[in-house]
C-alpha cells in the first residue's frame, strides 16, 4: 500500500512538472518564433534593417508592383482600423505613403500596437518601411480617432516574378503593458530624484 502511494505521488509530481515545462515552452514559443523569422526572413515579418535602410536612389519605372493593405484587430480590440485605400500600384524603388484610420470605440483611453506583415513571406525582404505607426505604441482616448501613416518602398532588387504584395497589419490591445511600463519609468525618476 506504501508502495502504491509512492508510485502515485511520484506519476502525479511528473504529470505536474510536464503541464509547468510545457506551459512555459507555449510562453517561450512565441519569442522563439519571432527570433527564427527574424533569422530566416520567413513569415512575412519585415525587420528592424528595412526601416533603418536609407530611401533608394534608384526607380524601376519599367515595372509596376501592386501593394494591397488588409487590416485585422486582436480578437478584443475595440477599435475601427482600415486603410485610406485598400491598393496601390508602385514601381520598385519608389518611396510611397499611405495613411491607415484608427478609432477607439471603447469608454476609455487605450493603448495598441501595430504588428505588420508581409505576404509572400520571403518577399518580406524587399518591402522597406522607413516611417511607420507601427514603430510605436498609438495611445488613443475613448472616442479619439486618428490617421496614420506608413512610408515605404519595394527594393528595386525585387525578383520579377512578383507583382503583388500584402501588407497587413494587426493591431493588439497593450494597454496593460503600456501602464506597467510607465510606472516602472516613474519609479525610476522617483528613485533617481531622490
Amino acid at each position: 500500500m506504501i508502495h502504491q502511494q509512492k508510485s502515485q505521488r511520484k506519476i502525479v509530481v511528473q504529470s505536474l512538472l510536464v503541464v509547468v515545462l510545457m506551459f512555459g515552452f507555449g510562453f517561450a514559443l512565441v519569442p522563439m518564433y519571432n527570433v527564427f523569422c527574424d533569422v530566416f526572413g520567413i513569415n512575412g515579418k519585415t525587420g528592424i534593417e528595412a526601416t533603418a535602410m536609407a530611401e533608394p536612389t534608384v526607380v524601376d519605372e519599367e515595372r509596376w508592383i501592386n501593394v494591397e493593405f488588409v487590416t485585422t484587430l486582436n480578437q478584443s480590440m475595440p477599435w475601427h482600423f482600415k486603410p485610406t485605400v485598400k491598393k496601390i500600384r508602385v514601381h520598385p524603388g519608389q518611396t510611397t505613403t499611405v495613411d491607415f484610420l484608427a478609432e477607439n470605440l471603447s469608454e476609455s483611453e487605450m493603448v495598441g500596437q501595430a504588428i505588420p506583415s508581409v505576404s509572400p513571406g520571403w518577399a518580406a525582404n524587399y518591402f522597406k518601411k522607413t516611417e511607420c505607426f507601427c514603430f510605436n505604441h498609438q495611445p488613443l482616448a475613448a472616442g479619439e480617432s486618428k490617421e496614420m501613416g506608413v512610408r515605404f518602398f519595394i527594393d528595386p532588387d525585387i525578383p520579377s516574378k512578383v507583382t503583388t504584395l500584402t501588407l497587413s497589419y494587426t493591431f493588439f490591445d497593450v494597454t496593460e503593458k503600456a501602464k506597467a511600463k510607465s510606472n516602472k519609468k516613474d519609479e525610476l525618476v522617483k528613485v533617481a530624484t531622490n
